[in-house]
């Protein structure tokens, strides 16, 4: 420690330097100032908490901790959605908890019968189609029926295709955005996690992409 502190050129492990902060009781940036502003992001993308090649690849737990966690916002902008019933233990109930607690709850989804679900389905070209895992979710839906604070849409015809190629999961200030490529189906894509930092940025151009196609969609 002693030999850390008194060459400034010196500059052990995160971990090592969290240890030496701890026993000291003083803040990191009294001792290393330059590494912490090194390790600060400070452009457009300090929003970009965490990137997945799939949004398989992004554990099941971090969903789970941006659901229970969530206080005013849970927006599920997917085209299908499905896959979060299949993952998420007790998804009804915790849903439920989070309507009666004031929490706002909404689902958009694409059109089952949409000539967008048909292309896609043609696209894809695998067993569950498209139009199978929405209604995966609106099985779902029919159990929360009548649940206030719980709300479900179809996007709108026109803004199908906008839809289909980016799903947008919002989690009061966090957001986990999948935008699709070619072929791929979503759990094949990759994703990004937000948190929101600022005003117009990464996470408000994605929030405000799901809020366009909600404003315009019909009830499900």
């Amino acid at each position: 420690m002693e030999r850390w502190l008194a060459d400034a050129t010196l500059v052990p492990h995160q971990r090592s330097r969290t240890d030496v902060c701890t026993a000291l009781g003083v803040d990191e940036r009294m001792i290393w100032p330059n590494s912490v502003r090194a390790n600060l992001k400070t452009g457009h993308d300090r929003e970009v908490f965490a990137v997945y090649p799939y949004r398989s690849a992004c554990p099941t737990s971090v969903w789970s901790q941006l659901i229970d966690d969530a206080t005013s916002e849970i927006f599920l902008a997917g085209y299908t959605n499905y896959f979060v019933w299949l993952e998420q233990p007790a998804l009804h109930q915790r849903l439920r908890r989070k309507a009666e607690a004031g929490c706002r709850v909404r689902f958009l989804l694409g059109d089952p019968q949409s000539a967008t679900t048909r292309q896609r389905e043609e696209i894809e070209n695998v067993a569950l189609t498209v139009s199978t895992r929405i209604r995966i979710t609106l099985e779902n839906l029919a159990k929360l029926a009548g649940t206030s604070g719980i709300e479900a849409r179809f996007s709108a015809p026109e803004d199908g295709p906008n839809h289909v190629s980016l799903s947008v999961f919002r989690f009061d200030h966090t957001a986990l955005v999948t935008p699709h490529l070619a072929r791929l189906v979503g759990h094949d894509s990759p994703m990004m996690q937000l948190r929101r930092c600022q005003d117009g940025g990464m996470f408000d151009r994605f929030a405000e992409h799901a809020e366009e196609l909600w404003e315009r969609g019909t009830p499900a």
